[in-house]
């Protein structure tokens, strides 16, 4: 990341520039053939620097074919070629997840709906154990089957309650089925007696290596609460009722939720061997509409991960690389810091920090193995001594083995400091930051994590882009909706819910947001050459929004809907009319 023809500055420089030598493209430089595909009408959106806006793209066998002026374009039609009109709608690359979960995403998709507004309805204890009631009430035959009640997406930052639900309130909605629900977060869930005993769950069970168990008054008894990996480590035992059918359901759930929300290519961010499976297995069906990359736990099987890893999709799907996670969630104070939180709320002692999910030995064993098996590894860190970890990982690392285009990724970063960007630079790790946490909890944090003046400082794009860094802005779906506007719009203005400004000095502008989207991450995924812009011989990965995010008032982003998605120039998606 030294230099402006690489990942920066939108690789005007790079593989991307030698593809086509300017934009727009005319037809007597167009390879001699029919399209397939056409769309004129509406500006299209390129990626391109040279060449930013054109009027019109022509598609033939799931490749760009031409991009430029609605004359020239029209001139690649011919017999069978459909040509569609976007009346003034914009059209631009397909969206490419820089972080996300693709299979828990499914599983939100069809769990009970336990969000807060403007995402769903729940707002205090009571409408959260109605929510879970009407659910097993609609999904009577699902959780007879499972023998088993899902919800997700509780954020205790906005109940009324200012609390976690506990197995007791989980036990007055069913003290028949075991309930399980997942906080926003994806890092702390709650549940209820039974589930805990499913869970092998006890008064002695001592608490895990990177993980809490909540208790009761009495110091000892679970209070159905689950942080980190005491969360991590029940989960297989209360989902055992699951079978491998269900995860297809959820990778196939999830891939048809990101297409809805404009993607073409997601990311399973903390994958394993088994789940991979599940993927190959929907991949091989033909089920998934878009492209996944996947990221194995690097904790789990090393062999499996450098045998699986691939630069190449089969059916839709591959292995990027490895995952290791450092920290937890900043929202859920369990993001390793390097000071106290501001004013945490609940029963924590004074001075408290976070905690790690792994030992130092660990952390720098894990990069110091992918760096010297040429793996690509994304790291989650989202406390600041997390990130110092990863920093002084990859340094060992990379002194070790020499410079080499590894490409590897800091995940989340909200607590960063301006050194740790710098270092960041300095050791091309690309950054995939969360400026959506600036809309979801923006005030909680300004108001109890870091306080109003380190508040204003999470993720640091303005910082990053200071430095003429590029960068990757996401979701994290299922910690919140993989909704595409909702992640541009909280990228350029960061409003939180309250209309706070959270940062003024660190929001982009609106082009920059979208590369943040398109043809940054797609260079983060190494696919740089065949997706992220429009350029004649890319794939024919596009998104058609209801409006166009560059002409239109900032404010104004959230209401832009995703109104068709095609992947290798077939329509995956389109809304209703």
């Amino acid at each position: 990341m030294g230099c402006e023809s690489g990942v920066r500055a939108g690789f005007g420089g790079g593989l991307a520039a030698m593809l086509v030598s300017a934009l727009p493209v005319a037809a007597q430089d167009a390879p001699a053939s029919v399209a397939d595909r056409i769309w004129v009408g509406g500006p299209v959106l390129t990626m391109e620097d040279s060449a930013p806006v054109a009027e019109a793209i022509a598609v033939k066998d799931g490749l760009i074919l031409a991009v430029g002026s609605e004359d020239e374009i029209l001139g690649l039609g011919g017999e069978g070629t459909t040509v569609t009109d976007l009346h003034g709608r914009a059209l631009l690359p397909g969206f490419v997840d820089s972080h996300g979960h693709v299979m828990m995403g499914g599983l939100q998709a069809l769990a009970a709906n336990l969000l807060a507004p403007p995402d769903g309805a729940v707002t205090d204890i009571a409408s959260l154990q109605q929510e879970l009631r009407q659910w097993a009430a609609d999904n009577a035959a699902a959780v007879e089957e499972a023998d088993l009640i899902v919800g997700f997406g509780y954020d205790n930052s906005q109940l009324a309650e200012l609390r976690h639900p506990t197995r007791a309130d989980l036990d007055a909605v069913s003290a028949d089925r075991p309930i399980i629900i997942v906080h926003q977060s994806g890092h702390i869930a709650a549940v209820n007696s039974l589930a805990l005993e499913r869970a092998g769950m006890t008064a002695d069970t001592p608490e895990p290596s990177g993980g809490v168990i909540r208790r009761e008054a009495d110091g000892t008894t679970p209070n159905g609460v689950l942080e980190e990996m005491a969360f991590f480590g029940a989960l297989p035992r209360v989902f055992a009722t699951l079978g491998p059918e269900s995860l297809s359901v959820f990778a196939r759930a999830g891939a048809e939720m990101w297409a809805r929300y404009g993607y073409t290519t997601g990311q399973e961010g903390r994958a394993t061997p088994g789940t991979v499976q599940v993927f190959r297995q929907v991949a091989e069906a033909g089920s998934l509409p878009i492209d996944v990359v996947a990221y194995v736990d690097v904790l789990t099987d090393r062999d499996f991960i450098k045998d699986s890893a691939s630069r190449d999709y089969a059916d839709h799907f591959r292995v990027g690389g490895a995952k290791l996670t450092i920290d937890g969630s900043p929202q859920g104070f369990t993001a390793w810091r390097d000071r106290p939180y501001y004013d945490p709320v609940g029963d924590y002692p004074p001075g408290y920090s976070g905690y790690p999910a792994l030992t130092d030995p660990e952390i720098l064993e894990s990069v110091d193995w992918a760096f010297a098996n040429d793996v690509q590894i994304l790291t989650h860190a989202n406390g600041e001594r997390a990130t110092d970890m990863l920093v002084a990982a990859v340094n060992a690392a990379e002194d070790k083995y020499g410079p080499g285009d590894r490409r590897p990724v800091l995940v989340h970063g909200q607590f960063m400091r301006p050194d740790q960007v710098e270092s960041l630079d300095r050791l091309d790790i690309f950054p995939s930051l969360f400026p959506m946490h600036t809309f979801y909890w923006g005030d909680w944090h300004r108001d109890h994590t870091v306080g109003p003046v380190n508040g204003d400082n999470i993720s640091p794009t303005g910082w990053v882009r200071a430095r003429g860094m590029a960068f990757g802005t996401h979701h994290d779906a299922p910690v919140a909706l993989p909704d595409s506007m909702r992640v541009l719009d909280a990228t350029v203005t960061r409003r939180s819910r309250s209309g706070d400004i959270i940062g003024p000095d660190q929001r982009v502008d609106v082009t920059t947001a979208l590369k943040a989207m398109t043809i940054w991450p797609a260079w983060q995924h190494f696919e740089e050459d065949r997706k992220g812009s429009l350029v004649p011989g890319k794939r024919a990965d596009l998104v058609i929004l209801s409006g166009d995010p560059t002409a239109i008032d900032p404010e104004m982003l959230d209401t832009l809907e995703v109104v068709e998605t095609i992947k290798d120039g077939e329509t995956i998606y389109r809304a209703d009319p």
